[in-house]
C-alpha cells in the first residue's frame, strides 16, 4: 500500500512540474533563436480544432517565389518535387515518400502526372524567411494545356533534364512555353547517380538549343537527394518575386479547381492584387455572382486553412460554389462592391481528337452526364457537344487533346465517379469549304467544321476539304535516321528540318497530318527507334486535301460509329485492315457476316466471318447422292434466312482498337 503512494506522489510532483515547464517554455519563446525551417502557427479554436493556421501576413510580397517544374515525361519532376517537400519540412521524410503529389490513381497505376499540383513550401534562407510555391505540372504532349495554365500563376521555372536521355521533344516545347511567357529559367540535370549519366553532354545541348550558359546548370540527383538544396537557393536568388500590391484592390486569377461532394468547388488561385478572408463577398467577373467566402488556405500539399491570402500568394478558396459551371478556369474574382478590369484568363484550349461517348446503359444518363460535368470542371481542356447514335442512344461528343488524354479521362471516369462508359472511334475535326449556296444560307457561313464523320458533306456541295496538320518535333539517335524518315514519309509527312543538337542526337521537324499521328504514330516511332525517340506536335492550322469518307458495313447494313475519313490514296490499305481486324473482334454467329469497307456505293474490301455449321452428312453413308444434296440445300436455306434477321454487334470495347493500324515496318 505504501509503494502504490509513493508512486502516485512522484507522478503528480512529475506532472507538476512538465505543467510550470511549458508554461515557462511559452514565456521564452520570444526570447529564443527560431530553428532553421521554423514559421510561427496559430491554433485555431472553432470547429477545426485540429488544424494550425500559418500566418501568412510574415511573407510580404518581396519574399514569396512562385515557381513550377517542368520536363519531359519520366525526367524526374515527380521525384525531385518529393525531396523539396522533404528538405522544406513540409512533409515527414520516409521511404515511402514516390509520387507525392500524384494523388489521382490513374497517376500512381501509370507514372505519369496528367494534372498538376501546388504545394507551397516555407524555407528559411540567410536568416529569412520564404514563401515558395510550387507547381508540379505532366510532361506529356497531351496535357500541355495544364503547363501553360500552371506557368500563368508563375515567375519562374526548373527546367528538368535527364543527365542520360538528354534533352527530348517534350523539354523544347516546356522551354519555349516558359521562355514565351518571359519567366526566369533555372536548367536541372537530374539522375547525375545513373551508371551511363552524361551531364557534361547534356549541358552542351542546353547550351546549344536553349542557349543557356553551362554553368547556369545545376547537376542533382533526385531520387538520392544530391545537391537538391541548391536549387531552393537559386530559386530565391535567381527568381523574381511575383509584382502584386496589397493595397491594391482584390484581384485574383482562378487558374485550377476541383469539385468536392461536400463543399461544393474549390477553386486554387493566385492573387495578383489585395488581399482575401474569411467572411468576405466576392464576386465572379465571368458569372456576375456574389458568394461569400467561407474559407482561405494554402496547399501544403493537403489543404490548411489560414485566416489570410495577401498579394503574391497562391492557395485555395471555397465560397458555397455548387455549380460546376460557376468556377470557370481563367476567371478573375474581386470583392463584390470593387470591381477590377478582368484579366485576360486564358486561350482555350483547342482539341486535337474526337471521340463519341455514351452510357452503356441508357438508365445511367443523368449520372453520367453529372460525372462528365465534374471532372471536365477539373479538366477543362475536354470539349463537350451533346450527341446521339441510333445504336447506342443518347450521349456526348468528347473533344481532347490526344489519345492519351482521352483514355485517361475515360479511367478517371471510371475510377472516381464509377462510370462505364462505350467510346468510338477517334477522330480529327476536318474543315469543308461549301460550293452550296443553299447550304451556305442553312449553315451561316462557308466554311464549317466536322467534328463527326456521320456529318461529313458529299463532295458535289463541297469546294474543297481541309484537314488539321501540325508540326512535329522528333529527337532521336542518328542511328535512327533512315527509318525514321521513312515511317514519316508513310504518313505523308513534309520535312521542314533536321539539325544536330550533339554529335549523335539529331533533332527533326515535319508537318504531319495530324489523322495520320493520332493513333499509332507514337507507338511505332517507340518501336522503330527500339525507345529512344521522343516526339512532340503543335498545331498547324489547315490545308487542302483529297478527303473520302468511308463506310462500314456488316452484312449491308452501315456502323454510324466505325465511319471514317481517309486521304483517297489511303482508302484501300485503311479499308482492308479496319475490315481484318474487325474479323478478329466480331464473335461467330450460326450465319455468315461479310464485313465491308465502302466508299460511296463502291466497296473497296471486304472480309468474312465464317458461320458455324453442323454436319448434316454425318449420319449418312453410302446412298442417293441426291439425299444429301437435299440435306445441305435445306441447311443452306436456313442460314440464309439467319442471315437476314441476325443482329450483327461490334463489341462495344472494339471501336477504338479497330482503327489501330499495324505498326509499320
Amino acid at each position: 500500500m505504501f509503494a502504490l503512494v509513493k508512486r502516485a506522489l512522484r507522478l503528480a510532483v512529475s506532472l507538476k512540474r512538465s505543467y510550470h515547464a511549458g508554461i515557462f517554455s511559452f514565456l521564452s519563446l520570444g526570447l529564443e533563436k527560431s530553428p532553421r525551417h521554423r514559421v510561427t502557427f496559430l491554433r485555431r479554436y472553432s470547429s477545426e480544432t485540429g488544424k494550425d493556421t500559418v500566418d501568412m501576413s510574415l511573407f510580404p510580397v518581396e519574399n514569396i517565389r512562385n515557381f513550377s517544374i517542368i520536363a519531359h515525361v519520366d525526367h524526374g519532376k515527380s521525384t525531385l518535387a518529393d525531396r523539396l517537400l522533404e528538405i522544406t519540412g513540409t512533409i515527414a521524410k520516409t521511404d515511402h515518400n514516390k509520387q507525392v503529389l500524384d494523388k489521382l490513381q490513374v497517376e500512381r497505376e501509370r507514372g505519369i502526372t496528367v494534372k498538376a499540383q501546388t504545394a507551397s513550401l516555407i524555407y528559411n534562407h540567410k536568416g529569412t524567411n520564404y514563401l515558395l510555391n510550387l507547381i508540379d505540372t505532366p510532361g506529356h504532349v497531351d496535357f500541355s494545356y495544364e503547363v501553360s495554365r500552371s506557368l500563368s500563376a508563375c515567375q519562374g521555372v526548373l527546367l528538368v533534364v535527364d543527365a542520360n536521355e538528354g534533352i527530348q521533344a517534350q523539354t523544347v516545347a516546356n522551354f519555349y512555353l516558359a521562355f514565351e511567357a518571359q519567366l526566369s529559367i533555372i536548367p536541372v540535370i537530374n539522375k547525375i547517380d545513373l551508371k551511363n549519366a552524361d551531364p557534361k553532354r547534356v549541358e552542351n545541348q542546353i547550351e546549344t538549343v536553349f542557349d543557356i550558359p553551362k554553368d547556369e546548370c545545376i547537376r542533382i540527383s533526385a531520387k538520392l537527394g544530391t545537391n537538391v538544396e541548391r536549387i531552393l537557393q537559386e530559386v530565391i536568388e535567381r527568381i523574381p518575386p511575383p509584382s502584386a500590391s496589397t493595397q491594391d484592390p482584390l484581384k485574383a486569377l482562378v487558374f485550377d479547381s476541383t469539385f468536392d461532394h461536400y463543399r461544393g468547388v474549390i477553386a486554387n488561385i493566385a492573387l495578383l492584387g489585395g488581399e482575401v478572408r474569411k467572411g468576405q463577398r466576392i464576386a465572379s467577373a465571368h458569372t456576375k455572382k456574389v458568394y461569400e467566402v467561407n474559407e482561405v488556405g494554402i496547399l501544403k500539399p493537403n489543404e490548411q486553412p489560414t485566416h489570410k491570402l495577401y498579394a503574391g500568394q497562391v492557395g485555395y478558396l471555397i465560397a458555397g460554389m455548387k455549380e460546376v459551371k460557376e468556377a470557370q478556369i481563367g476567371d478573375t474574382i474581386y470583392l463584390h462592391n470593387q470591381p477590377v478590369e478582368p484579366l485576360p484568363g486564358f486561350k482555350s484550349a483547342k482539341p486535337m481528337v474526337f471521340a463519341g461517348m455514351y452510357p452503356v446503359d441508357q438508365s445511367e444518363y443523368n449520372n453520367l452526364k453529372s460525372a462528365v460535368e465534374k471532372l471536365t470542371l477539373n479538366d477543362s481542356s475536354v470539349s463537350v457537344h451533346r450527341d446521339s447514335s441510333l445504336a447506342l442512344g443518347a450521349g456526348w461528343r468528347l473533344g481532347f487533346l490526344g489519345l492519351l488524354h482521352m483514355e485517361v479521362f475515360n479511367q478517371r471516369l471510371e475510377q472516381e465517379y464509377n462510370a462505364s462508359v462505350i467510346l468510338t472511334a477517334p477522330t480529327v475535326p476536318y474543315k469543308a469549304v461549301l460550293s452550296s449556296a443553299k447550304l451556305i444560307k442553312e449553315h451561316g457561313k462557308e466554311v464549317i467544321t466536322i467534328i463527326n464523320p456521320d456529318k461529313f458533306p458529299d463532295k458535289s456541295v463541297v469546294a474543297e476539304y481541309l484537314e488539321p496538320t501540325v508540326l512535329g518535333t522528333i529527337i532521336a539517335p542518328d542511328e535512327y535516321i533512315g527509318k525514321i524518315i521513312s515511317l514519316c514519309q508513310t504518313r505523308r509527312a513534309i520535312q521542314k528540318d533536321l539539325v544536330y543538337i550533339d554529335d549523335h542526337r539529331v533533332m527533326m521537324k515535319y508537318f504531319f497530318p495530324l489523322n495520320e499521328i493520332v493513333v499509332d504514330f507514337y507507338d511505332a516511332l517507340k518501336s522503330l527507334s527500339s525507345g529512344y525517340a521522343s516526339f512532340d506536335y503543335e498545331d498547324a492550322g489547315y490545308q487542302p486535301a483529297d478527303l473520302i469518307k468511308m463506310d462500314v458495313l456488316l452484312n449491308g447494313n452501315p456502323v454510324e460509329e466505325l465511319i471514317t475519313i481517309v486521304h483517297k490514296d489511303k482508302a484501300y490499305t485503311v479499308g482492308k485492315a479496319l475490315c481484318e481486324r474487325l474479323k478478329d473482334v466480331i464473335p461467330r454467329q450460326l450465319f455468315e457476316i461479310a464485313i465491308q469497307a465502302a466508299v460511296g456505293k463502291k466497296v473497296i474490301a471486304r472480309e468474312t466471318v465464317k458461320a458455324y455449321r453442323k454436319n448434316v452428312l454425318a449420319k449418312c453413308y453410302g446412298g442417293d447422292i441426291t439425299r444429301k444434296m437435299k440435306l445441305l440445300k435445306q441447311q443452306a436455306e436456313g442460314k440464309k434466312k439467319l442471315r437476314k434477321i441476325g443482329n450483327v454487334e461490334v463489341p462495344k470495347d472494339a471501336f477504338i482498337s479497330v482503327l489501330k493500324r499495324q505498326t509499320d515496318k
